[in-house]
């Protein structure tokens, strides 16, 4: 995308660090917990299971130092619009 952001490897991040950038991203979709019957736990699995599909991409802005989980569409929506933000200015 540009020299912002950075992809990390899943793999190479703690399981308690991995588990609550998963959490954050059930809680910031407004997932129902309820629905898999395992709560927050039967999320973070299904998630997990869709970083391993490469469905799901963690990301890090290097100028925030946020890190944060991304679905590959919101990973291609928000390049689309930084790429337009550069355009304009």
């Amino acid at each position: 995308m540009n020299e912002r952001f950075i992809e990390v490897p899943y793999r190479l991040l703690p399981g308690e660090t991995l588990d609550g950038l998963l959490e954050a991203f059930v809680t910031r979709q407004g997932y129902d917990t309820t629905d898999t019957g395992d709560g927050m736990h039967g999320w973070t699995a299904e998630l997990k299971r869709q970083l391993e599909r490469g469905e799901l991409l963690v990301v890090h802005d290097l100028q925030t130092e946020l890190t944060e989980i991304m679905t590959l569409s919101q990973w291609w929506a928000f390049g689309r619009q930084l790429a337009d933000d550069e355009e304009e200015g």
